[in-house]
């Protein structure tokens, strides 16, 4: 099985070949891998999830469609967009807690 560290960095070399704009966008972007399991038996669902600031969200959400198809041609579910400007200002979070590098990753996309 594929490690999610390659699916996400394979996602944004195919994103990054056809749709360089696109990629330029997500230069800014945290690309990330989630896997989570759903139903029973449960069955393995991974999909990709984009952490971008406030200021690069629209801009990025503006490409929805080109990125849930790249991520269904590699057999992932879809694409999340995900704020993580709030993330890091959410008082109950324990991102920092429990995915440190991630809390440090998200800082370096929010400044």
């Amino acid at each position: 099985m594929i490690s999610e560290d390659i699916l996400a960095k394979e996602f944004m070399r195919v994103v990054n070949h056809y749709y360089p704009k696109v990629g330029e966008l997500l230069d800014g972007c945290y690309v990330k891998v989630i896997s989570s399991y759903w139903g029973r038996p449960p069955k393995r669902l991974q999909y990709i999830g984009i952490y971008c600031s406030e200021e690069i969200m629209p801009y990025v959400q503006a490409h929805k469609e080109v990125l849930r198809e790249i991520a269904e041609n590699m057999g992932l579910v879809q694409v999340v967009f995900l704020n993580a400007t709030r993330l890091l200002r959410d008082p109950m979070s324990k991102i920092k807690h429990i995915y440190p590098r991630l809390w440090l990753d998200l800082h370096l996309v929010t400044t």
